[in-house]
């Protein structure tokens, strides 16, 4: 596997929230039926976590899972671990109807730390973002802006962002935007 490439270098940005360009996250998208008891086995023994309901997450360690469409989920790992669990999980599944595939190069993933990421959330996806709608443990993949991403808190204070890395200048940028002090519409506080 590669040396970790950030596609920012590390960007930082500190606003009404603290948004962070993270390293070393491995991902590895799964595509089949999430419900096909050989998939849910071999994903608990190969990752540890088990698969989540719709539109949630599960985490165990530092290996999760993300729940990204009826076929389709996100196992997270540390970025050293990721081909060889990707390996040894699209070995577990050869005779059944699955895809597995590192795409931890592919993906940028940034961080938002503070009690205002509802709000720089809500500015940019059509997710309904107040605390009893979106909570810790939930997942949403959507558009940010312009472009595809997911979601999800980590707990009250921390969100992460997922996008295609080819795209990660112009998410940083919206996410720092939203998060500029001047920007504050205050309405998760009110």
């Amino acid at each position: 596997m590669s040396d970790v490439a950030l596609a920012l270098g590390g960007a930082n940005f500190d606003g009404l929230v603290e948004i962070t360009e993270l390293a070393g996250q491995g991902m590895v998208t799964l595509r089949g039926d999430l419900t096909d008891n050989t998939i849910v086995t071999a994903v608990n023994d190969v990752f540890g976590v088990t698969l989540p309901g719709t539109r949630e997450t599960a985490f165990s360690g530092d290996t999760g899972a993300l729940w990204m469409s009826p076929d389709e989920a996100m196992l997270l790992c540390s970025y050293d671990k990721a081909q060889d669990l990707a390996d040894d999980l699209a070995a577990k599944l050869a005779d059944a109807h699955a895809l597995v595939v590192n795409v931890s190069d592919a993906r940028a993933v940034f961080q938002l730390k503070g009690t205002m990421l509802r709000e720089v959330i809500a500015k940019l996806a059509p997710v309904d973002m107040r605390a009893d709608a979106f909570t810790p443990g939930m997942v949403r993949r959507t558009r940010m802006a312009q472009v595809a991403a997911a979601f999800w808190m980590d707990d009250a204070s921390t969100a992460r962002v997922v996008c295609f890395r080819s795209v990660a200048a112009y998410m940083f940028g919206i996410l720092s935007m939203s998060a500029d002090d001047s920007s504050a519409v205050n309405h998760f506080t009110r």
